[in-house]
């Protein structure tokens, strides 16, 4: 098994048993390993030593406000979809301090000095990875580099699963996303039911797979991983025509289902917090008591936040109705001019988690079905 040769592009089959060896090698190697763990009946990123931590066996009903852990009828470990968390907070924190002054005599400036952790990510959907790469547009720009994103993201190892389950709101096969990952990871696994077929991505992908007892890809192996894939493209509980976005969005702006989505929208950013694509951000400042050390923090914002909006003279958009317009425009509009993709990936998450059942593909397909031009 040792001579198969290895290379960027090599596809080779892991015993399912070795991928606890695998995630050793990258403790070993300094890296924190995350990955998709149940807590209180949900899927979270968190802290996984190995196959034990994973949730086996489980996959996850999503429909829209609706989120339900059961049975997959098999015995795999990655057949659920992903819950409200999406991997954006192990790049763009939710809270990070920025700099901090302390008084003594004087005021003492410090910036923030928290080194940034390596991380290997286990489990990034396809759905995910190009999330994390439409972030990457946002904070690597060539005109602005964040400096927290961009040690965090550098320090990275991304270990991508394939996905063969989609849950009732995915739509990424619509949105050209998944369910196959087309790169932007080091190790890419596709979960059969005795081994995981490994795609490497990267040369440190390589490096870590090298000692491993790999068996070459069957062909037998490689042709049920793509019939899985073709099933689940096929599957996908939701799809969306994106051929005529974001002209659509952009002068349709007066249409009056923006009113009618509106009047159930109650404005509360769930969408926002858990899409993996939207950055919105504040800073807030935090004082002692004493007054001698204060701190100013970024932390998640949401432009369905009426305060996020407000300036001086008043606020750019007062009603929910705006904002809510302006959310989806920029998401599914202007997002292409200023990035050069759309900022949806289809993983469904602003469907599944929103309170009252607001649905993006319906309500593109309602502004498609009677236009109004403006």
């Amino acid at each position: 098994m040792a001579d198969i040769p290895l290379s960027v592009g090599t596809t080779v089959a892991l015993p399912k048993d070795q991928l606890d060896p695998l995630l050793s090698r990258l403790r070993d190697k300094g890296y924190r390993t995350i990955g998709p763990r149940i807590r209180d009946d949900a899927v979270v990123y968190e802290p996984i030593e190995g196959l034990a931590d994973l949730p086996r066996g489980l996959t996850s009903v999503q429909e829209a406000g609706r989120y339900r852990i059961v049975a997959s009828g098999n015995q795999r470990y990655f057949d659920i979809t992903p819950g409200a968390q999406s991997w954006k907070q192990f790049f763009f924190p939710p809270r990070v301090s920025l700099l901090e002054f302390q008084k003594n005599g004087g005021w003492k400036k410090h910036s923030a000095t928290e080194s940034a952790p390596r991380l290997a990510l286990v489990g990034v959907r396809p759905c995910e990875l190009a999330a994390i790469e439409i972030q990457d547009r946002a904070f690597l720009r060539e005109d602005f580099t964040d400096p927290i994103y961009r040690d965090r993201r550098k320090n990275a190892f991304l270990v991508a699963v394939n996905c063969l389950h989609p849950c009732g709101t995915c739509f990424c096969a619509s949105m050209g996303t998944g369910p196959k990952a087309s790169g932007g990871f080091d190790l890419c696994l596709t979960e059969l039911d005795e081994v995981f077929l490994v795609e490497i991505g990267t040369d440190a992908g390589l490096e870590m797979l090298k000692g491993l007892p790999l068996k070459a890809a069957d062909k037998a192996d490689v042709q049920k991983a793509e019939a899985g894939l073709a099933s689940a493209k096929e599957r996908m509980g939701r799809t969306l025509e994106i051929g005529d976005l974001p002209d659509l969005l952009l002068k349709n702006l007066e249409h009056p289902e923006w009113q009618a989505v509106a009047a159930r929208c109650m404005s509360c950013s769930s969408c926002t917090l858990v899409c993996p694509t939207c950055f919105c951000w504040d800073t807030q400042d935090r004082t002692s008591l004493d007054g001698a050390h204060t701190e100013r923090q970024r932390v998640w914002d949401s432009c369905f936040n009426p305060g996020y909006s407000h300036q001086a003279g008043g606020n750019t958009r007062p009603t929910t109705r705006s904002r809510y317009r302006q959310w989806l425009t920029h998401k599914f509009g202007s997002w292409k001019e200023q990035y050069g993709v759309l900022g949806c990936v289809g993983c469904g998450r602003c469907i599944t988690w929103c309170p009252v059942k607001i649905d993006v593909t319906e309500e593109i397909a309602a502004l498609r079905k009677e236009e109004v031009r403006s």
